[in-house]
């Protein structure tokens, strides 16, 4: 039986996958470097590495770097303060789920971002908790993400299910002893999803599955 739900922000609730390859294209450029949707996916969602590896690869120092990420970090927030949305369907899955179920929300994103995406939109208040970078030392795939979320929930790992949208999220589930459905968006669509335990087109479809688990 199914007693939490642990959610992925980016990509699942909120459509922020775009504006941070977008954030994250702008800022490689001016390093010299194209990057491609096909390169994010390989190097982000697929591996879970630092997109900026590839401008430390060219020789640039670790100060070059970090103000690049700055900049990165400046030009994806004020994206999300402009153009960030909830995914359809989000906010009546939450409201269902939430007289039943414990809900907290697992991201690699960083706090302030998070904060940003969520001023307006009216779901913090369904979450227990949300686990952000600054949480641990090891982002998705790594299972520590989830791992911590378990220790914050005190339940067993087969007592909750996973939401993700990546391969790096579910491959962090999978190694954390986590089921986990996926709802691939626009970015990860055409992605593998090898061992989740329900692959949906829309999150409508959510609380039947958890319903069956």
């Amino acid at each position: 039986m199914v007693e939490a739900i642990l959610w992925d922000n980016d990509g699942v609730l909120v459509d922020t996958e775009g504006l941070f390859y977008e954030a994250t294209r702008v800022a490689l450029a001016r390093a010299g470097i194209d990057f491609t949707l096909e390169l994010y996916l390989e190097h982000s969602m697929r591996q879970g590495r630092s997109t900026l590896e590839l401008v430390a690869a060219q020789g640039w120092s670790q100060q070059q770097v970090d103000a690049l990420r700055d900049e990165r970090n400046v030009i994806y927030a004020n994206l999300l303060r402009t153009e960030c949305s909830i995914f359809p369907n989000v906010l009546p899955v939450l409201q269902a789920l939430s007289t039943r179920l414990r809900m907290a929300v697992v991201t690699s994103s960083r706090r302030e971002h998070l904060e940003i995406t969520h001023e307006r939109n009216g779901l913090h208040g369904f979450f227990e908790f949300i686990l952000a970078a600054d949480d641990y030392r090891y982002f998705k795939p790594h299972p520590e993400p989830y791992q911590v979320a378990l220790q914050c929930l005190g339940l067993r790992a087969d007592r909750c299910v996973v939401v993700e949208d990546s391969e790096r999220g579910l491959a962090s589930a999978l190694a954390a002893g986590l089921r986990c459905i996926v709802v691939p968006n626009r970015i990860t669509q055409s992605c593998a999803f090898a061992g989740a335990t329900a692959v949906v087109p829309d999150f409508s479809a959510i609380p039947d599955i958890v319903a069956s688990l």
